[in-house]
Parts: C-alpha cells; sequence; structure tokens
C-alpha cells in the first residue's frame, strides 16, 4: 500500500514522503490515526504543499537554530487568557497558544515542552526545543482578562 505522510513516522520517515507499507499498518494504524492519507496521482501536489511548509518552519543548522533561540528569548510573549478575579484561568494555556503567539518565528508547536498546564495568570519559563542540544527559554506573559 503507498501512502503520503501527513507527520513524522518513527522509523518511516517525515511528512511528505511518498512510503509503501503493508496493507494492514496503512489501513488500521496510519490512516484513523491521520499520519498518512492514501496516494493518488492527484497527491503530487500535496506533497509539495507539505514539503514546503515542512521546510519554512524547520530549523536549518546549528547556527539558525541559535539564531531563532536569540530572537525568542529577546522579549517576553504575552497572552491574554480569561481570568477569574484572583487570576486563576478559565481552562489553560495551551501549546497551540503559545505557537499562535510567537509572532516572531514560525515555531512548530510539537517543539514547545511545558512542564506542567499553565492555569494562573503571570510569568512562566516554557522551554523550545530547536535541535536536541539547543534549547530556547522563553518568557511567557499570561494576563487574566476578566469578561
Amino acid at each position: 500500500m503507498k501512502l503520503i505522510l501527513t507527520q513524522e513516522v518513527t522509523g518511516l520517515g517525515g511528512p511528505g514522503d511518498v512510503v509503501e507499507v503493508k496493507d494492514g499498518y496503512g489501513r488500521n494504524y496510519l490512516v484513523p490515526q491521520g499520519l498518512a492519507t492514501s496516494w493518488t496521482r492527484g497527491g503530487e501536489k500535496q506533497v509539495t504543499q507539505i514539503k514546503r511548509a515542512r521546510s519554512k518552519r524547520e530549523v536549518r543548522d546549528r547556527d539558525h537554530a541559535i539564531e531563532i533561540k536569540a530572537t525568542l528569548e529577546s522579549a517576553p510573549i504575552v497572552i491574554s487568557a480569561r481570568a477569574g478575579s484572583e487570576g486563576r484561568l478559565f481552562g489553560s494555556v495551551t501549546v497551540t497558544d503559545i505557537a499562535e503567539a510567537i509572532r516572531v518565528v514560525d515555531v512548530d508547536k510539537r517543539k514547545i515542552v511545558l512542564s506542567a498546564p499553565i492555569k494562573i495568570a503571570g510569568k512562566h519559563t516554557v522551554a523550545v526545543r530547536l535541535l536536541p542540544d539547543v534549547v530556547a527559554e522563553v518568557i511567557l506573559d499570561v494576563r487574566g482578562k476578566k469578561n
């Protein structure tokens, strides 16, 4: 069975790769989990689109990662969230919220590491793992807004 990977699959490939797998593995695991789609001749356009988006977000080399780290650590990132009178948030701040708030660089949300859910307004430190040995410590300023 020929499939187009839409996400990173360990031991198989990355987004945009066309792979040949056994029918059961593709039909019962990869496709239902959203990790792959069926390969078609029209899928060539989809492959180029996935690879273009992947190259835009990808860190090119160690120097590029250090440059991105300096950019991320230069200023705190401000996120507004609904909060009660004591500063407790209704819900929590997710990695998707953080990835959308980082406007200076396009960061993949899977690279953001949260040690615990953010449920209180205030300053928090969040790690962004650019490469295995390059980790940016981003200061996140969560501001509670009342509705």
